[in-house]
């Protein structure tokens, strides 16, 4: 498996947070931060995703300190002929640590078969706001296997679990896909969006706002600036439906 690591600790009062990265096959560049951002931009650094291909990024936040994630590029899941492919995420935000990714969209093509994972905890008092786009099949396809598992745990408590079995077969129910291409998410850890028809009010101090459709240029979902930690519940169990 090869792993990326970010690793970004809050330095002494006033000071500047002290950042190591090594590189996978995606590549953290710094970027240009202000107002106090430490932003990276990720670029993949050879073809993902083939057959065989374990790909994992870590990032760790232990504040205070303020993380922006941008994807310069999208990713594409290629055909993989009987094979498969992992791209797993985990991260873990501490003391006071606020972290903003705006994923770029994830293609799984006709032919490939891919097992994703998202793994975040966080303390009370931090913060996260995550854009995740996926897509079934480039122009004309219908796309490949794909299985996403999110687990948010916010304060030792579980906040978000959710199992989605994105197969051929099983996307064509009402309650998955029902026959479309494109799952666009914004989930929000720490802190909730506004009231919002489309948005569920996790049970803890969050939200996932999610919008389903075959166009996506035509989604309505933005990535949130992050926000601090607002007062709300940390625990309890909510599995995410997507809103109709």
């Amino acid at each position: 498996m090869s792993t990326t690591r970010i690793d970004v600790r809050g330095g002494s009062p006033g000071g500047a947070p002290l950042v190591a990265v090594s590189h996978g096959p995606v590549q953290a560049r710094r970027l240009r931060g202000g107002d106090g951002v430490v932003r990276f931009g990720l670029v993949a650094s050879q073809a993902l995703l083939l057959a065989g291909d374990q790909v994992r990024l870590e990032v760790l936040v232990a504040g205070p300190a303020t993380v922006e994630m941008i994807e310069i590029g999208g990713t594409v899941a290629h055909a993989m002929r009987g094979g498969t492919a992992r791209w797993d995420v985990d991260i873990r935000l501490r003391d006071d640590a606020h972290l903003s990714w705006a994923a770029q969209p994830f293609v799984v093509a006709a032919g490939a078969d891919v097992d994703r994972t998202t793994t975040l905890t966080a303390d009370v008092g931090c913060t996260a706001t995550l854009r995740e786009t996926l897509v079934l099949g480039r122009a004309g396809e219908s796309g490949g296997a794909l299985r996403a598992d999110t687990h948010f745990t916010l304060g030792g408590r579980p906040l978000l679990v959710e199992h989605l079995d994105l197969g051929v077969d099983a996307r064509a129910g009402w309650a998955t896909l029902h026959g479309h291409r494109c799952l666009d998410t914004v989930t929000t850890v720490g802190h909730r969006l506004p009231d919002d028809p489309g948005a569920l009010q996790l049970a803890g101090c969050g939200s996932v706002l999610r919008w389903i459709g075959d166009e996506l240029h035509r989604s309505p979902v933005a990535t949130p600036q992050p926000r601090r930690a607002q007062v709300g519940g940390a625990g309890g169990v909510t599995r995410a439906r997507v809103p109709r």
